[in-house]
C-alpha cells in the first residue's frame, strides 16, 4: 500500500492506465491495416506485412503518438478512422472510484499524455473525466514524449511539482524509468493495459492490475 501522506501530486497516463489499452491496440493491429487495405488494394495481412515495420520504427518517438503524422504517412483519416471505433473506448475497473479518492484526500491531479491532442479529445469526450484533473498535459505541446527525460523540466514549466513527493502511474516502462532519471520519487506500473490480453510480469517497478489495489479502504478489505 502507497504512503499517501508522502504524496501531493498524482501524475496518470491515460492509455493502458486510465483507459483500457484494448482500444489503441486493436486500432493499429486490426483497424488501421483493414482500412489501408481497402484504400490501397491489398490484402489485410500484406498490409499488415508492410505497416508493422513502420510502426516499429518510430515507436517511442513523437512521430508515433502524432495522429498528422500517421494521415499523412498512410493517406488515412486517423482521427476520423478512430471516431469510427470509438464505441470501443472504456474506463478501466475502478478508475472512477480511484480519482473520486484522490480528489477527497486532497491529491492534485494531473493527466500526463504522449496521445495527440485529436486522440485526448475524442477520448475525453466519450469517457468525460476531464472534470477529475486539475490539468490535462499532452506532450505534443512540448515536442518531446514522455520517454525523454527533458520532458519532466518542459512539464516544470506549466506545472509546478516536487519530485520527492509525486507519484507517477504508467503502464510504459520506458516511460517509467525516463521519470525515475529525472528523480520522481514514486513511480507505479499497470502491468495490465489491454484488458483483452494476458497480464504482464512487470519486474522493474512495483506494478498493480487495478486500481482497488491501491484505494485505502479496499486494500484493508483484502
Amino acid at each position: 500500500m502507497i504512503d499517501w501522506s508522502r504524496i501531493e501530486t498524482v501524475f496518470l497516463d491515460m492509455d493502458g492506465t486510465l483507459l483500457d489499452l484494448h482500444f489503441d491496440n486493436y486500432f493499429w493491429r486490426e483497424y488501421v491495416p483493414e482500412r489501408y487495405a481497402v484504400t490501397h488494394n491489398l490484402d489485410v495481412n500484406a498490409a499488415k506485412t508492410l505497416l508493422f515495420p513502420m510502426f516499429q520504427k518510430v515507436e517511442g518517438s513523437m512521430d508515433w503518438y502524432c495522429i498528422d503524422y500517421w494521415s499523412r504517412e498512410l493517406r488515412l483519416d486517423i482521427a476520423e478512422l478512430k471516431r469510427d471505433i470509438r464505441h470501443l473506448i472504456r474506463i478501466r475497473p475502478h478508475t472512477i472510484e480511484f480519482l473520486d479518492f484522490l480528489r477527497q484526500s486532497g491529491h492534485r491531479l494531473v493527466l500526463v499524455t504522449n496521445a495527440h491532442s485529436k486522440s485526448l479529445s475524442l477520448k475525453m469526450e466519450k469517457t468525460q473525466l476531464e472534470g477529475h484533473f486539475d490539468r490535462l498535459v499532452c506532450a505534443h505541446d512540448f515536442g518531446v514524449p514522455k520517454e525523454d527525460v527533458t520532458f519532466w523540466d518542459k512539464l516544470k514549466t506549466v506545472e509546478a511539482f516536487e519530485s520527492s513527493a509525486t507519484l507517477m502511474i504508467d503502464d510504459s516502462i520506458p516511460v517509467l524509468e525516463s521519470a525515475k532519471n529525472y528523480g520522481i520519487k514514486y513511480l507505479l506500473a499497470v502491468a495490465w493495459p489491454d484488458l483483452k490480453s494476458e497480464k504482464r510480469n512487470v519486474t522493474e517497478f512495483d506494478s498493480i492490475h487495478c486500481f482497488s489495489e491501491i484505494i485505502p479502504d479496499k486494500g484493508k478489505a483484502k
